[in-house]
C-alpha cells in the first residue's frame, strides 16, 4: 500500500533508504524482444540495467529476441524488470510466463497488460466506465471509407490496434487517403483503428501503485516540431518540447490526472503505467488515448521527466519501481 502521508517523491527516499540492494537479489531485466518497438527497449533496457548496477543491485540483460524466453528459467531470477514494449513483452504473455516461473516482475499482470495493448478492447472498457475517449471504427478491408470519414470526421487518425510508438500511424485529411492508411497500418497489426482526431494539446500522465492506493505524478504537456509526434520527435529529436510543469491551470491538471487514474485502475493496472490524453482546445474536455504498461526508459522518456519533477531520480525511479515487486501478488 501506499502512504499517503507524505508526496510520492519523499516517500520513494523513504523506501530506498531502508533498501539494500542485495535483498533485491539476483535481478533480470528483460530488454530487445521481437516487436516493432526492439530498437525503443534496447534503449530503455540498458539505461534501466545500467541504473541498477549503478545501485549495487545484482542485475543481468535477458534478450528474449535473442534467446528463447523458456531459458528465462535457467537463468534463476529472483525478480524481473520488465523493459520490453509493444507486442511479446508488454501484451500479457511474458507476464504469463513468469508467473508460471513465480518470478515477480514490474508492471501490470497478464489480464490488464493484455486489454491495455489492444486499443478497441481499451477503449470499450473506457467506455463502459463513462470515460471520455475518441470515436473509434474498427477498420476491414470492407470498410466504407466514405462512411468512416462522415461517422468520425476529417481528419481522423488510423493506426494499428496492437502497436505503440506511433508505428503505423497516419493522420487522414481526405477520404482519398484511408485506403493507404489502413494498408500502413495493416502491414503491422491484423486489426486497425481509426478514430476522431482530437485537436489540441497533447498530455501524459504516468501512474503508479495498485486499485484505490494507485496515484498519479505530474502531468507533461508534449510540444512536438509542426505538432507531429511521430517515432523519430518521440526518440531522438531534441526539437520536440517537453513541458513539466504544463503551463495549464492546475484545475486541469487534475482534471487529467483524476482521468488518467479513472482509467489506470478500470484496466485494473498495477506497479506503474502512462495515460496519454488529449485536451481539446474547443472546450477543454481531454480525452484519453490510449495507456502504456511498460513505459519508455530511454532519455527522451517522460515517466522519468514526471519522477524528476517530483524530487526522484532516474536510478532511483529504477529501483524503487523494482523494490515494489516484493509485492506483486503472483
Amino acid at each position: 500500500m501506499l502512504n499517503r502521508t507524505m508526496p510520492w517523491g519523499e516517500r520513494v527516499k523513504t523506501d530506498l533508504a531502508k533498501l539494500k540492494p542485495s535483498d533485491l537479489g539476483k535481478v533480470g531485466v528483460l530488454l530487445g524482444g521481437k516487436s516493432g518497438e526492439r530498437e525503443i527497449s534496447l534503449l530503455s533496457g540498458n539505461g534501466v540495467l545500467s541504473a541498477l548496477l549503478e545501485k549495487g543491485v545484482d542485475a543481468h540483460a535477458f534478450d528474449p529476441g535473442t534467446r528463447s524466453p523458456t531459458e528465462i528459467s535457467k537463468e534463476r531470477f529472483d525478480r524481473v524488470f520488465i523493459a520490453l514494449h509493444g507486442r511479446y513483452g508488454e501484451d500479457g504473455t511474458i507476464q504469463g510466463l513468469l508467473e508460471l516461473l513465480e518470478i515477480p516482475y514490474t508492471g501490470s499482470g497478464v489480464l490488464a497488460s493484455a486489454l491495455s495493448i489492444d486499443k478497441i478492447a481499451t477503449k470499450q472498457i473506457w467506455l463502459s466506465n463513462g470515460l471520455s475517449t475518441p470515436e473509434f471504427e474498427e477498420l476491414t478491408p470492407q470498410s466504407n471509407w466514405t462512411a468512416v470519414a462522415k461517422l468520425l470526421g476529417l481528419p481522423l487518425i488510423v493506426k494499428p490496434a496492437h502497436e505503440g510508438s506511433s508505428l503505423g500511424l497516419t493522420k487522414v485529411k481526405t477520404v482519398d487517403e484511408l485506403p493507404s492508411a489502413y494498408a500502413k497500418a495493416a502491414a503491422l497489426d491484423t486489426k486497425v483503428i481509426a478514430e476522431t482526431c482530437i485537436i489540441g494539446d497533447e498530455l501524459t500522465c504516468p501512474l503508479v501503485g495498485e486499485g484505490e492506493s494507485a496515484e498519479a505524478l505530474p502531468v507533461i504537456r508534449i510540444v512536438p516540431p509542426d505538432a507531429n509526434y511521430d517515432f523519430h520527435n518521440k526518440y531522438f529529436s531534441n526539437d520536440t518540447q517537453y513541458c513539466c510543469p504544463t503551463g495549464l491551470d492546475e484545475a486541469v491538471n487534475q482534471k487529467v490526472q483524476a482521468l488518467a487514474l479513472a482509467a489506470y485502475r478500470a484496466l485494473g493496472c498495477r506497479s506503474w503505467g502512462r495515460a496519454d490524453v488529449m485536451l481539446d482546445s474547443r472546450d477543454g474536455t481531454p480525452y484519453l488515448l490510449e495507456m502504456n504498461t511498460s513505459p519508455g526508459m530511454t532519455s527522451h522518456s517522460l515517466v522519468p521527466m514526471a519522477a524528476k519533477a517530483a524530487g526522484v531520480s532516474y536510478a532511483d525511479l529504477v529501483l524503487w519501481l523494482l523494490s515494489q515487486t516484493m509485492d506483486v501478488r503472483q
